[in-house]
């Protein structure tokens, strides 16, 4: 069996960083450093990739990695598969965060942090400006996205206005027809962003089964498990007629869940939830949800950000599927 970077790394008692400066020559290690990593490499049947090989010398060999949070289902799993992907070609992550708080603006991007300490920057999850977008590019860097990103770059995602159809038509097709949408944050307005699709696929879903969906229908949750429940209360409070929530996260779902069992409300007899994830607490919790693979995003969306650092590929749309889970948090409507 052939062993990666990180295992080379721990034999030899070095970072991956050395290793990858000694099997490909590079200065900055000891001859006796080199000839240990050669011998551990060659024991372990270690071959550099391909991505790693032709990439040219002289570089930071690290990534910057541009996220809102670290410590949210999707975020953390999209960064565990980004980092797993860097790590075995000997790559590293400079982590910045810029928390989307509810009360204050978010911090813009200052791209000045990252020039010369980066060969490439992903951006995960965070909504930026045009004017943002153009500030990353003049660092002069491959630039991708995941979960959220303009066309003309290198995007990994899912499907988002599919993933609001399935929700929305598995709960229309159970047969409940007042359906109120968790949504996400107040600014995320682009039409490229995950909450806008997911919104239109809510909508359309509704209008061709002739429900026209309220304006109170759709409340904002923020994309976390407080928010969720806070919004689902305030929704339930002007509309007490809605039968079915579908939230744009399993996190905002689970918020919804907590809203229906503050006020004596059972799931899914009294109120069905659908979600949008895959979350690991999902089956605990019986969640329906429309499943994504973020940490497979994450992974794929490093390596080909890799490719364009080496000179390979080109800016591209990767769209990932996802697939109906159904648990026991949806049923149809009470008679």
């Amino acid at each position: 069996m052939t062993h990666g970077i990180d295992e080379v790394a721990r034999v030899a008692g070095v970072s991956t960083a050395t290793v990858s400066r000694a099997l490909r020559g590079l200065p900055n290690v000891s001859p006796i450093t080199r000839k240990r990593v050669e011998a551990v490499a060659r024991d372990l049947g270690y071959v550099a990739s391909p991505s790693a090989a032709s990439l040219a010398s002289g570089r930071t060999r690290t990534i910057g990695l541009l996220t809102p949070w670290v410590n949210r289902w999707f975020f953390a799993n999209v960064i565990e598969g980004a980092e797993r992907s860097l790590r075995a070609v000997g790559f590293d992550a400079l982590l910045y965060t810029f928390d989307i708080a509810r009360e204050v603006p978010r911090r813009p991007v200052d791209p000045s942090v990252l020039r010369h300490r980066v060969d490439g920057v992903l951006v995960v999850g965070l909504p930026l400006t045009d004017l943002e977008v153009e500030a990353l590019e003049g660092l002069d860097r491959p630039v991708a996205f995941v979960g959220t990103g303009r066309d003309d770059h290198l995007t990994v995602r899912l499907d988002d206005h599919e993933a609001g159809v399935q929700a929305t038509e598995h709960l229309v097709g159970l047969g409940h027809r007042r359906v109120g949408h968790v949504t996400g944050t107040p600014d995320e307005e682009h039409s490229w962003s995950p909450p806008s699709g997911r919104r239109q696929g809510w909508s359309e879903v509704l209008r061709a089964a002739g429900i026209e969906p309220e304006a109170g229908w759709e409340v904002n949750g923020h994309f976390d498990i407080q928010g969720g429940r806070t919004s689902t209360h305030a929704l339930l409070d002007a509309h007490p007629e809605v039968t079915a929530v579908f939230a744009a996260s399993d996190e905002m779902a689970m918020g919804a869940i907590l809203a229906a069992r503050d006020r004596g409300l059972r799931v899914p007899e009294d109120l069905s939830v659908v979600g949008i994830d895959g979350h690991d607490l999902g089956e605990l919790v019986g969640l329906t949800t429309v499943s994504q693979d973020a940490s497979g995003q994450g992974s794929q969306a490093a390596r080909l950000l890799l490719d364009l650092i080496a000179g390979r590929g080109e800016p591209s749309l990767v769209v990932h599927p996802t697939v109906l889970v159904e648990r026991a948090s949806t049923a149809a409507p009470r008679a």
